[in-house]
């Protein structure tokens, strides 16, 4: 009798072993993804599915002229936008001319300000030393011109700050990479200084340094 109760306890543990195991293997079977549904999806929340907009340059019966991209208001200007200096933010005054001089101060740090994003954007191209002779012309672009030629030499500082924010012929405008007008201002003074180096005179050398030129 003993032994028929342990047989029968033997073959309900088995069966319930069995029983559990199928019940995982279909569990694991119905977390596999299946081939993809033909049914239309069920979107529980449709509301930003398709939301009423208009495309650039698309008509629109809203407004008198039919058009849907409007023109500012007269006047308007854009947050942080309101460049009302022209001289530091353009180079030009209010006749629209160059400027002659930086309009801030030229300090040490600027100068050295100057000198780290001159060799970082501008010396590829146009030399530690200002001469045109980069790495990049070596390679095969156009050499562009050296800072010590004396037409270069004679434009104002506002010209300078113009052309590396809009660039000029094959040279391409810097004012994205180099943003901030503060920091094109002093490659201003930096290439001023590079220019000094090269055309320089005994003048230029405060007494107390004389003695030490060679």
């Amino acid at each position: 009798m003993m032994k028929e109760n342990v047989l029968n306890y033997t073959q309900r543990k088995t069966a319930i072993s069995y029983l559990l195991v199928l019940a995982a293997s279909l569990l694991a079977l119905s977390c596999m993804r299946g081939k993809p549904s033909t049914q239309t999806p069920i979107h529980l929340n449709p509301n930003m599915d398709d939301q009423a907009r208009y495309d650039a340059m698309e008509a629109s019966p809203f407004f008198a002229d039919g058009r849907e991209m409007r023109v500012p208001p007269a006047g308007t200007v854009a947050r942080d936008e309101f460049h009302e200096n022209d001289a530091f933010y353009y180079g030009k005054n209010e006749k629209g001319a160059f400027v002659d001089r930086i309009p801030m101060k030229v300090t040490e740090a600027l100068m050295k300000r100057g000198q780290e994003r001159y060799n970082i954007y501008c010396a590829p191209c146009h030399s530690r030393a200002g001469d045109g002779n980069g790495i990049v012309p070596k390679r095969g672009f156009l050499k562009p011109p050296s800072f010590h030629q004396d037409n270069i030499r004679s434009y104002p500082d506002g010209k300078i700050f113009d052309i590396i924010s809009n660039g000029i012929r094959n040279m391409p405008a810097y004012r994205k990479q180099i943003w901030e007008e503060k920091d094109r201002w002093a490659i201003v003074a930096y290439v001023r200084a590079l220019q000094r180096t090269h055309n320089a005179t005994a003048a230029d050398v405060p007494v107390d340094k004389l003695n030490q030129l060679k």
